[in-house]
This record gives structure tokens, sequence and C-alpha cells, in this order.
């Protein structure tokens, strides 16, 4: 056996380790400003939530209730407050679910540093010890090999980092889709609405929005973890998905040509900008695949070489 060969393997081994520790790092980073980011947002939700409550606990007695009852609009006034204030409460759960999913993430991330802690120190000994050999063999041979290994060590890194990246923009992708699947079916039953379809094309629409809202929330906790594997390999990206308004219960008090006129667009307009984002993840994982195809081509090419100068 070539006595070059167990070093090389091991020196293959740790630096997959120092690879995966520095993706942690990376990916811990990433998720640090993610969490303060979404913890100012849940705070302002927090705000916003009290004040839409309040107004509705105004109106529903109080002068400002005395007030809207004697100019009979109390109760169109409340339906909108009542609207406001639930999708405040929607907006700040579904902020909140994401804060604990990143917490969730980060904790995982901590674990699996702790768990490759060292790399970089075993890494450099193993390093020095073939240096050590190297001189005194004085093989031909041997500074490329030490080329290679750390070569090989680093496309097998990239490959893998790429092949991470693509899988959760797979995942991404999916629940886009889905949130597109959803908003299309709302939009079938927004434009029944407007032809006549009354109670029940709302009834319909409002639970097609609903769980494209839920959907939503989902597809942005895959895209936020797509966004950290890219910033791991140097993309920098902040993909957001845009609101669902899900307001049509107060439907009940206001069902007219006009308002579902101005639902039907809502709907379209928040279509066209999930459309847009499905369109930036199916370029993003072209140009990974792109990337993935070259690192493929050239990890074969330095096993060959690697290969050849063994058996020479």
């Amino acid at each position: 056996m070539d006595p070059f060969e167990d070093l090389d393997h091991r020196l293959r081994e740790t630096r997959e380790r120092v690879r995966r520790f520095d993706h942690l790092a990376a990916q811990r980073t990433t998720l640090g400003q993610q969490i303060r980011e979404v913890t100012g947002q849940v705070a302002e939700l927090e705000r916003q939530f009290g004040k839409e409550q309040r107004d509705v606990e105004r109106l529903e007695g109080g002068l400002s209730g005395l007030l809207a009852r004697l100019s009979g609009a109390k109760e169109e006034r409340l339906a909108k407050e009542r609207a406001e204030a639930a999708l405040a409460g929607e907006r700040l759960a579904g902020q909140r679910a994401r804060l604990r999913a990143l917490e969730s993430d980060l904790e995982r991330a901590e674990r699996e540093l702790a768990a490759v802690a060292g790399a970089h120190e075993e890494h450099r000994r193993l390093l020095a010890e073939k240096e050590r050999l190297l001189v005194a063999r004085g093989d031909q041979r041997g500074r490329r090999l030490m080329e290679l290994s750390g070569l090989l060590a680093d496309t097998q890194a990239d490959l893998r980092e790429h092949e991470e990246a693509v899988r959760a923009g797979e995942v991404a992708a999916q629940w886009v889709g889905h949130v597109q699947e959803l908003l299309g079916r709302a939009r079938s039953a927004s434009t029944w609405d407007m032809l006549g379809g009354g109670a029940f094309a709302d009834a319909v629409e409002r639970k097609h929005l609903v769980d494209a809202d839920q959907a939503a929330w989902q597809a942005q906790q895959a895209l936020d973890t797509f966004a950290r594997e890219l910033a791991d390999l140097g993309w920098q990206a902040r993909p957001r998905m845009p609101e669902v308004d899900t307001r049509w219960f107060a439907d009940v008090f206001f069902d007219n040509i006009l308002t579902d006129a101005f639902k039907h667009q809502r709907i379209k307009k928040t279509a066209k900008a999930v459309s847009e984002m499905a369109a930036w993840l199916d370029a993003s994982l072209r140009a990974l695949g792109e990337r993935q195809g070259e690192l493929g081509r050239r990890l074969v090419a330095l096993n060959e070489e690697r290969e050849s100068l063994l058996v020479a």
C-alpha cells in the first residue's frame, strides 16, 4: 500500500470536518441575523395587535361605541376593526412560529458544531505529519498529491453544500407552488363570486385564502432555510413571501360587486408576487444545478489524476 494512502484518507476526513465546521459556523451567523430580524418583527406585530384589539374594545363599549351607534355606523366600523385585529393576530402567530423554527434550527446548529469542534486543529496536525513524511521520502509525487488531497476535499465539500442548497430550494419551491395552487383556487372562487356566487362563493374563497396564508408561512420558513444555504455558498438573498390578505369575513356586511372586484384584484396581485418568487426559485435552482455539474466533472478529473499518481 502506498504510504501516503492512509494519511491522505485521514486528511480528507478531517478536511470534511473542517468544512462542516465552517458551514455550521456560517449557518449560526445567518440564523442569528434572521432571529434578530424576526424578533423585531414580532415586537412590532405585538404592538400592532394590541392597538387593533383596543380599537375593537373601544367600539364594543365606551364613548367610541356610543358615538358609532348614534351615527348608525357601529356594525360596519366594528366589522372592519375586527377584521384588522384578526389579520394582525394571524400575522403575529405566523411570525412567532417562524421565530420558534429559527431558534430550533440554531439549537441544532450549535449541537452539530460541538460534534465537530477541534476539526481545524486536527487537520493542521495531519498536514504537518504529511509534510514531515514528504521531506523524509523526497518523493516527487508528494507535493502534487498533497495539493490534490486538499482540492478533492474542497471539491467534495463544495458539491455537498450545493446539494444541500438544492434540496432546501426544492422544498421551498414545493411550498411556493402549493401557495400558487391555493391562490388559483381562491381566484376561481372570486370570479364565481363576482358572477353572483353569493355567500357560498365567499365561504369557498375565504377557505382557500386561509389555507394559502398558512401555506405561505411554511413557504417562508423553507425560504429562510434556503437563504442560509445560499449564504454559505456566498449568495446573498433575503426572499420574502407576499402577505395573503384574509380579511374576508367582513364581507357579510359589505358584499357587493365593487368589493368583490376589489378582492379579486388583490388576489391577482398576490398571485403575481408569488409567481415571481417561484420564478426566482426556478432560476436559482438552475444556476445551482449548473454549478453542481461543474463540480462533479472537476471531482472526476481530480480523482483520475490522483489515481494515476498513486499507481505510477
